[in-house]
């Protein structure tokens, strides 16, 4: 197969000889669109860092909730911001906390639609760390139990599926036992399996009110140097009854993505983070890019390393741009 006799450019010559061979395909209902859930009545704020993402009080959640489902994004994660937040962020799994009450509005308003929960404590504590702490440093056992309860009370409240993000050692196990024990058995874990310690988290902390109040998350989220500890850690959390492995963040992980998709036969998830989203975002706004262009580029190489969900504050611009393709 060498030129002349063979052209690779003979199956690019028009779109319906590309769409023909494409190799990736992208659909809405991979698409996972994240919601940031506030206090109080008829709220709908921009976050500043990420243009086009709002917070939203839980009045204005089924109205986002179908329009969703109107293009094909079928998946929500909820992340909640407290009203009052404490040392053990006791408010991530109380019955009437903002989450559980995000969840009942939404199975009420919206039953069709797949409602996914952040379970960590990072936006509970006033601290702003993953789990509660002896002194300055953060106590991996003593957390396992309460990651435990937050996932139980969003299952007891009606959440499709539960996702741990705080990256405690052992937590996957921990709440696939309180999962089971209380008749939940049904109710999938979505595990942060391998999520580092990076920079591009700056406009989520902004948005979700999370940052550490002191030091940083490197003694608990992985080094971004490491790929063979993302398939220790990946094969953990398989061990311990995850039933989806996550990597995040997305494009500056695509090898881990395509490691852990030749690796394990479970579905692989990705997260394009805020600060990828916001980067985008930004160069459009300054004319530098094709930002649709860009955004679909994006998600497709996320979807070509090897992840079958991609949560992505792009989920209903790119479901629209889907739609009119059409």
């Amino acid at each position: 197969m060498v030129f002349p006799e063979y052209r690779p450019r003979r199956l690019r010559r028009t779109e319906a000889l590309r769409s023909m061979i494409r190799e990736t395909q992208l659909s809405a209902s991979q698409l996972v669109y994240p919601l940031f859930v506030m206090p109080g009545k008829n709220k709908r704020e921009e976050i500043s860092s990420m243009p086009g993402v709002f917070r939203l009080s839980i009045d204005q959640l089924a109205a986002e909730a179908k329009d969703c489902l109107k293009l094909g994004v079928n998946s929500v994660i909820l992340f909640g911001l407290p009203e009052k937040k404490d040392g053990v962020g006791s408010g991530a799994h109380a019955k009437d906390g903002i989450i559980q009450r995000a969840i009942r509005e939404l199975k009420n308003k919206a039953p069709k639609l797949t409602v996914i929960t952040d379970v960590c404590l990072c936006e509970y504590t006033d601290h702003g760390h993953c789990g509660c702490l002896i002194g300055n440093a953060v106590d991996n056992d003593a957390t396992l139990e309460i990651l435990a309860k937050i996932a139980l009370s969003h299952a007891q409240a009606g959440a499709d599926m539960v996702a741990p993000s705080d990256m405690m050692d052992g937590r996957v196990a921990e709440i696939r036992a309180a999962l089971d024990e209380n008749n939940f058995d049904m109710v999938p874990i979505m595990s942060y399996a391998v999520k580092y310690a990076s920079a591009f988290y700056g406009p989520f902390r902004d948005a979700a009110d999370c940052a550490p109040q002191f030091g940083d998350r490197r003694s608990y989220q992985m080094d971004p140097a490491n790929s063979r500890e993302a398939m220790r850690e990946a094969t953990l959390d398989v061990d311990e009854g995850a039933d989806i492995l996550m990597v995040k963040p997305a494009v500056s992980y695509l090898d881990i993505i395509s490691k852990l998709r030749d690796e394990f036969d479970l579905p692989i998830a990705a997260y394009h983070v805020s600060g990828e989203y916001a980067m985008i975002k930004a160069a459009a706004a300054n004319g530098w890019i094709d930002g649709d262009r860009v955004m679909a580029e994006t998600l497709l190489s996320i979807r070509r390393a090897g992840a079958d969900i991609i949560i992505t504050y792009f989920a209903k611009d790119m479901a629209r741009m889907l739609q009119d393709r059409k």
